[in-house]
């Protein structure tokens, strides 16, 4: 495998910390408009306890529908490592994890070596990266790329680590409705009012999370020890997150149809737009077939293995 392949390959592996980073629900947006002739009662703002009801309601049919298309921009500010925008569509499905996306964006151009868009799919805590022909090249014309982030946790031999990883795959795509749930645990959730949504009357609701609300509601760090939860803390606080500030459009059938979560950073904020429809899609997955699978973290070791052994002759 050459070196610039080798490289493409760090890419990709960027391309999935960026796709980790928007399941965390890291998100912010614009492009609504108020909607015109909607219902008094949807002029009015709502008390705590209606919001509380709505969005309750919104998490149960969310929850219950375990699928939908979606179509997500990622934003990062161009002085962060990385930086630029990352669009996402397909179809996503949760409980189980189930994936299906095409990547495109700057974040991609940034590497004259990635192709133009990258498909990605995602099965059995497997990732499944379709690199392009170029790679292809490199790899005896395997195009796509293997990461068992389960595998890479077990042998790691860090338990914490093993621990942060397979808890945060069983929510790696942070569904909707684990969002509404982070919403709800917001001190300060409130309704702002009526507005459509790509053509779609929508209510639409608001709250911030400080960083420690944000590591007690996210349910995919419970498996962390205090301590563990206490380190990863100070880290993202030493790094100048403050928070993070969500928000959702409900439609009439109470499902969000939009969800935006911002987050500030020193660099920026890092914002990412998500849209969501046809819940209950069928999510039907299917892994790319061996022959044409290259498995990126056992081709690692093997080459760790080789350079170990020709550093003792």
């Amino acid at each position: 495998m050459s070196m610039s392949a080798w490289r493409r390959a760090g890419v990709s592996l960027t391309a999935v910390a960026v796709i980790s980073a928007a399941a965390a629900g890291c998100q912010g947006g614009n492009g609504t408009e108020k909607a015109a002739g909607a219902p008094g009662k949807d002029r009015t703002t709502q008390s705590r306890d209606a919001v509380t009801q709505v969005l309750t309601a919104a998490y149960k049919k969310t929850s219950a529908a375990k699928s939908a298309k979606v179509r997500m921009t990622m934003t990062a500010p161009a002085t962060m490592d990385d930086g630029g925008t990352m669009e996402l569509s397909g179809v996503m499905g949760w409980d189980p994890t189930v994936m299906d996306m095409t990547m495109k964006g700057s974040m991609l151009k940034a590497d004259p070596g990635m192709p133009a868009q990258v498909r990605m799919v995602w099965q059995n805590d497997v990732m499944y990266m379709d690199m392009g022909t170029k790679m292809a090249q490199d790899m005896d014309g395997k195009r796509w790329m293997k990461l068992d982030l389960g595998a890479m946790a077990a042998g790691s031999g860090d338990k914490a680590l093993q621990k942060q990883m397979t808890g945060g795959l069983q929510n790696m795509n942070q569904d909707p409705a684990q969002q509404l749930a982070m919403l709800l645990d917001s001190p300060n959730v409130k309704h702002v009012g009526a507005e459509k949504i790509d053509g779609v009357e929508a209510q639409h609701y608001k709250g911030t999370l400080t960083v420690a609300e944000m590591v007690a509601s996210n349910e995919s760090l419970k498996v962390l020890g205090e301590k563990e939860r206490k380190d990863l803390l100070a880290g993202v606080e030493k790094a100048g997150i403050k928070g993070y500030e969500t928000e959702v459009w409900v439609n009439e059938d109470e499902y969000p149809v939009r969800m935006n979560v911002g987050m500030d950073t020193p660099e920026g904020k890092v914002t990412i737009v998500t849209h969501y429809t046809d819940y209950g899609s069928e999510a039907a997955v299917q892994a790319p077939p061996a022959k044409d699978t290259f498995d990126l973290m056992g081709m690692l070791k093997e080459l760790g293995e080789g350079l170990e052994s020709s550093g003792r002759s």
